[in-house]
């Protein structure tokens, strides 16, 4: 590492994490000012009062002060405000599908059988994100057509009496109510499935061999052939309910030649899928196979003008498409589990804590679930909307009863264990614990101890619980559809002893259906009340587009190699050094863009490269959720290019923020101890945990912050309390790790900085007393 020099300076590149984070909250400033970027990510800085660049401030090391460039790269754009981004919320169910390809457990080189099973079970993804759309469509035609244009404008209908004759008398209009919206929802479907974020950075590839964090991360080379077919599909779907569903032919000579053109149609669709065949695919034939689906479409609409008082084809589409998903889906779940046990020995001799969720199997769920969401979304929708009319007889599909008992008891089973979780278990588990060790190895003061130890004992709890928790409601719910086909099945009908518990669906759909319009309007109507639909799409719009086309544009495919080039700019300089500093997600971004950098520059310039994540789920749950993207040998090299300059600042009370660099902590003769990265690339037992000066214990790359903090600080923004997941930047710890990030001085000098703990007790205005 080359010593640093009178011309030293250290540039720390913030990088925010979720739910629209604002510059001034980012830099911890009171203003700021945009210093490069398009508008869409954006790098700002500290202005002062002429809204100019102010420099940042200072950082304490090697015994004098070194000059701190501050800036932040602002990506919150890219997922959240207006009302193009606001339709999002709706494709939450698309989104979850994409992600669970990403969640696939990796394939081991050399084993033909898992790369075949690899193989079969991303093209079972991909045809049940067709599935998916296919539903969307299909739900939506059955309130648009079915309930609206149909039933509920039909002449003589007591439904909607405010509106105009014309609109019941005049058949053209009544099919054109009914099929124009479904229209214009393809077409933003394929409208969203053709936005990307234009990268100003040059674009680079994973090197081959280097195997570091985030490589698998790239726009897939078949998207623009998911997106004509799913937009195909969706086109289908609607010319289908026109004709009678995809289960009888029609009896009328037309009707049946525009049946059986559809049908080969939705063929070739769902086969491009399965195989995968962008090849086959070019973009003529893509140009004309919309070109049928959408003049199929119009032709179904005009021949079965007039609409019927009711479309007979609903029921068999939908409860078609609805059975076609479920066995893909039971497919996926059977294919995966040789997949994930082909792939165990990658992660068998990991801590418990460190393999993945499920193990391996977690994507199964996720499927499930976003099959699950997708359908109840439809019918909480259709539910809702028939209630708000207030029209009783109008008629839905017999699915949407077996919909409505499953999502009650879904409620149900939820309920009991959340009680049972959060109102037992965690205050069990806090009554058996007492006060942790570590808290007082922190020397947390007494009269905070109490909810300190509260803090932890539920986060603990959370971080070890929350993702079986979500696993047993899925597992639940699929049990549920396989009992509810079995009753409809022998049965004919459902029990009337299930009433209830279908009642308690209807509110839970209907509840889940207003929610969802809700967060669209709120988010439609400015950035600022977008936050709470930020959460999601910051989490889901991370993943490029794999399983699924009509998803938002991957942010980290724009923000990662921007980062990086904007490191690189301020390596230019031979005085400069880099620290990526990221909050959240905002660190898994960090820990990507150092990967590249560290793959890409010289040894010189990647000696001034570091990384401080504060609050990241890197560990407890990408690396868990995500083995093939983030496993753990590549974080572990990771932290051996850096040579340790990778710094986590981490809190016990923080659900999502565990420790990012080691695991397995005890406390022996009063030392923290634990198994984390060593500097070498390797992975091997730490020395104890040292306290630094502001309190918080080192141990290894993980930086144990005293929650709450000790006391207050001159010249230093001060936050009293429990923060969890808050208030990282506030904490005086983070100083410390960008020093040691940005190699100005070593990790193992703090026990030499330990004891300099009287000189900052005087900056704190008040001695500190050590009991003994």
């Amino acid at each position: 590492m080359p010593l640093p020099g009178p011309d030293a300076r250290v540039v720390e590149l913030r990088v925010p994490g979720l739910i629209g984070t604002s510059g001034e909250s980012l830099l911890d400033s009171v203003g700021t000012v945009d210093v490069a970027g398009d508008g869409v990510g954006r790098v700002i800085r500290p202005s002062d009062r002429l809204r100019r660049p102010a420099p940042g401030p200072v950082l304490q090391a090697l015994g004098r002060s070194v000059p701190r460039t501050l800036e932040g790269y602002l990506w919150n754009r890219m997922t959240s405000g207006g009302a193009a981004k606001a339709t999002w919320a709706l494709l939450f169910p698309f989104s979850l599908a994409n992600v669970a390809h990403w969640m696939l457990p990796p394939v081991p080189e050399g084993r033909r059988l898992a790369a075949v099973l690899g193989v079969l079970c991303r093209g079972l993804l991909r045809l049940a994100a067709l599935l998916l759309t296919m539903l969307l469509v299909s739900q939506l035609a059955v309130v648009t057509l079915d309930l609206f244009a149909a039933q509920c404008l039909a002449p003589g209908s007591g439904c909607l009496t405010l509106a105009p004759s014309w609109v019941r008398d005049v058949d053209g209009v009544r099919m054109a109510l009914g099929v124009v919206p479904l229209l214009l929802v393809v077409f933003v479907l394929f409208r969203v499935s053709s936005a990307k974020w234009k990268v100003t950075a040059p674009e680079r590839r994973p090197l081959p061999g280097k195997g570091l964090p985030g490589d698998q991360l790239v726009d897939g080379a078949d998207t623009a052939m998911l997106r004509c077919v799913h937009t195909v599909a969706a086109l289908t779907c609607v010319a289908l309910l026109l004709l009678g569903g995809p289960l009888r032919v029609p009896e009328r000579t037309a009707d049946a030649v525009l049946w059986f053109a559809t049908l080969a149609l939705l063929g070739i669709a769902v086969l491009a899928t399965a195989v995968r065949a962008h090849r086959l695919l070019p973009v003529v034939p893509r140009m004309v196979l919309l070109g049928l689906a959408a003049a199929l479409a119009v032709a179904a609409a005009v021949v079965r003008t007039p609409l019927p008082v009711t479309l007979t084809g609903t029921d068999d589409t939908v409860e078609g498409i609805g059975a076609a998903l479920l066995v893909v889906c039971v497919l996926f779940g059977l294919l995966l589990i040789p997949a994930a046990l082909l792939a165990r020995p990658a992660w068998a001799t990991l801590p418990r804590r460190l393999r993945p969720w499920a193990g391996g199997w977690a994507a199964a769920p996720a499927l499930a679930l976003a099959g699950l969401l997708g359908g109840g979304f439809g019918a909480g929708l259709a539910i809702a909307l028939r209630e708000l009319v207030g029209t009783r007889g109008l008629r839905l599909p017999e699915s949407y009863t077996l919909i409505t008992l499953l999502w009650g008891a879904g409620l149900a089973v939820g309920a009991l264990l959340a009680v049972l979780g959060f109102a037992v278990a965690v205050p069990l588990r806090r009554a058996r614990r007492g006060i942790p060790d570590v808290v007082r190895l922190m020397e947390t003061h007494e009269e905070d101890e109490e909810e300190a130890a509260a803090a932890w004992a539920r986060s603990s709890w959370e971080r070890k619980y929350l993702h079986r928790i979500v696993l047993t409601i899925v597992v639940v719910l699929a049990v549920g559809v396989a009992a509810l086909l079995a009753v409809r099945l022998g049965y004919g009908s459902v029990p009337t002893a299930l009433n209830p518990l279908s009642g308690v669906g209807v509110l839970t759909l209907g509840g889940l259906a207003a929610g969802l319009l809700r967060v669209v309007y709120t988010a439609a109507t400015g950035p600022e009340r977008s936050r709470h639909l930020g959460a999601f799409s910051d989490l889901v719009c991370f993943w490029p587009r794999a399983a699924h086309p009509a998803v938002p544009p991957s942010y980290a495919l724009k923000v990662v190699p921007e980062l990086a080039q904007r490191a690189r700019e301020h390596l230019a300089e031979p005085g400069a050094r880099v620290v990526l500093a990221g909050y959240h997600v905002g660190g898994l971004l960090a820990v990507m863009s150092a990967a590249r950098l560290a793959a890409e520059l010289p040894a010189a310039d990647r000696e001034r490269v570091g990384v401080v994540t504060a609050g990241a789920p890197l560990q407890w749950g990408y690396q868990r959720a995500f083995p093939a993207v983030f496993p753990h040998d590549s974080l572990a090299r990771l932290f051996g290019q850096l040579d340790g300059r990778w710094r986590g600042l981490c809190r016990g009370t923080d659900t999502f923020g565990g420790g990012a660099t080691t695991w397995r902590h005890q406390v022996t003769d009063d030392k923290l101890l634990g198994i984390g990265y060593l500097p070498d690339g390797g992975v091997g037992a730490l020395e104890p945990a040292v306290q630094g000066p502001t309190g918080a214990l080192v141990l290894g790359g993980d930086h144990w912050l005293p929650d709450p903090m000790r006391e207050p600080i001159n010249g230093r923004r001060w936050v009293a309390g429990v923060r969890r997941h808050a208030d990282y930047v506030a904490d005086p710890e983070w100083d410390r790790a960008v020093v040691l990030a940005a190699g100005l001085e070593r990790a193992d000098m703090t026990a030499r900085l330990a004891e300099q703990v009287p000189l900052f007790e005087g900056l704190l205005g008040q001695p500190r007393v050590r009991e003994g």
